[in-house]
């Protein structure tokens, strides 16, 4: 299992001109940190697209979970008159969407988000997939628990935030880790949304950079203008870069699911059918 992350890890700081000659190697015949130097050369940039993203996945998936579970609850409780027409609602929205255009035009027009950071967090606040997820998981839930709660004496918000969310502990923690990876991994509402610099994401940073360096070593003319300045552009670090990327931008999420494993184990079967 650790084998391929060491590879991306190791690659990233290979030399290029070994990765050319002698392909992908656990051992390179030499080191190198070209590829990183050209992607932290700014730091500043880095560091200020990384808070962004460090933002935006906090809250968006504090918030998100907080709609996906009070509408998963909803729609577990059996009492709840309208119940299949709901879900009937939410699962529709997997199916049929307004399409891009529209979409455009509610977020910069209707909602006058353009330039904010809602713009990357407000979009993905509500997914139906992981609604139906969660509640096929809050179904499982005695109703008794909820009866006997309420015969005590207790409201419904009491018997949500008192017992239903520490029951739900492990499809918390799984839908949170996806939603977490969502947020972090996002990078076209930016491309949409954001002209303002000090707002772009990680993601979309890298994804300006590495179209930046794979249409200067693709161009010709690019590469006749190294030449005369004498910069050899068969030692550009293209592909290392391309690996730097994935540590840079997949490092931190790597760090967190550690974390959440003894959750995400018991989490991988929620709202499964068992036979």
């Amino acid at each position: 299992m650790l084998v391929p992350f060491a590879l991306v890890i190791i690659i990233s700081f290979s030399d290029e001109q070994s990765i050319l000659h002698n392909g992908f190697r656990l051992i390179p015949d030499q080191f190198s940190a070209k590829a990183y130097h050209y992607f932290l050369k700014t730091p500043d940039t880095i560091l200020r697209a990384y808070g962004v993203t460090i933002i935006v996945a906090v809250i968006g998936t504090c918030i998100s979970l907080i709609l996906t579970s009070t509408m998963g609850y909803v729609l577990s409780r059996k009492d709840y008159g309208l119940q299949r027409a709901t879900s009937f609602y939410v699962f529709f929205t997997m199916l049929f969407n307004g399409g891009l255009v529209p979409f455009y035009i509610l977020v910069t027009q209707i909602l006058h988000l353009k330039n904010s950071i809602w713009a990357l967090i407000i979009p993905g606040l509500l997914s139906p997939f992981y609604v139906l997820i969660m509640k096929g998981f809050m179904s499982k839930i005695p109703t008794e628990i909820i009866e006997s709660a309420k015969v005590e004496g207790a409201r419904e918000w009491r018997i949500y935030m008192k017992m239903i969310l520490p029951l739900s502990k492990p499809a918390l923690a799984t839908l949170g880790l996806f939603i977490l990876f969502n947020y972090w991994n996002e990078w076209f509402n930016a491309l949409l949304f954001i002209n303002n610099e000090q707002l772009v994401p990680l993601q979309l940073l890298l994804v300006r950079t590495m179209n930046t360096l794979d249409f200067i070593t693709s161009r010709p003319e690019f590469a006749t203008a190294m030449v005369s300045l004498n910069v050899d552009m068969g030692d550009f670090p293209k592909t290392s870069a391309k690996f730097a990327v994935a540590v840079l931008s997949a490092g931190p999420m790597l760090l967190v699911f550690p974390f959440f494993q003894r959750f995400f184990v018991k989490g991988l079967t929620i709202g499964a059918i068992k036979g």
